[in-house]
């Protein structure tokens, strides 16, 4: 549906610039994007490099296992029916990962987490309730530190790249709080 959208957006651009006869200034406009597009794109490859590999160093040095064990009792709230260990540090590296702001990175262990859940499902044709819950929690996310979002401002010359950060952790937790307690009522119904 979003292709049909998007197509038709393109061609009523290109239609109205073609008929105002300004099909130039698109095209202008056009290559233009496409530079920045790229520059961007790299720029975002190397904030994801960097949280990737603290994260594996930290995986690596047992702190994500330790933080998991901090964070245990939380966790096994949240999410009652996970006992694997394995499991649990995917969904707090998703989880610390998407608190930073590096949610281009988070996917990577959003995408190992889901794959246990629903091994831990036995790839049944229905989500689980734990697989919904972390679902909920990925898409909401507390963000401490948004990174893209002050790259993205910095980079288009902000004055104040970072005086977004107490907004952004006040909404980002009554988000994920509001999904946690959603997810939690309908657990309790289902």
């Amino acid at each position: 549906m979003m292709g049909y959208i998007w197509s038709g957006l393109m061609i009523i651009g290109i239609m109205t610039a073609t008929l105002s006869g300004r099909l130039e200034a698109l095209n202008t406009v056009f290559f233009q994007s496409c530079e920045e597009a790229v520059l961007f794109t790299i720029g975002l490859a190397g904030i994801m490099a960097l949280w990737s590999g603290m994260m594996n160093i930290a995986k690596g040095a047992g702190m994500i296992q330790a933080f998991s064990r901090a964070v245990k009792p939380i966790l096994s709230y949240i999410f009652p029916e996970e006992k694997n260990e394995e499991t649990l540090s995917l969904i707090v590296m998703n989880m610390v990962m998407n608190m930073f702001g590096a949610g281009n990175s988070a996917t990577v262990f959003g995408i190992k987490a889901m794959k246990a859940l629903d091994k831990s499902n036995h790839y049944r044709k229905r989500a689980s309730s734990t697989m919904c819950m972390f679902l909920v929690i990925n898409m909401s996310s507390v963000q401490l530190i948004p990174l893209t979002i002050i790259k993205i401002r910095n980079d288009v010359g902000s004055l104040d790249s970072v005086d977004i950060l107490i907004p952004t952790i006040i909404a980002t937790s009554v988000s994920t709080l509001s999904g946690i307690a959603i997810c939690k009522f309908f657990e309790r119904r289902g």
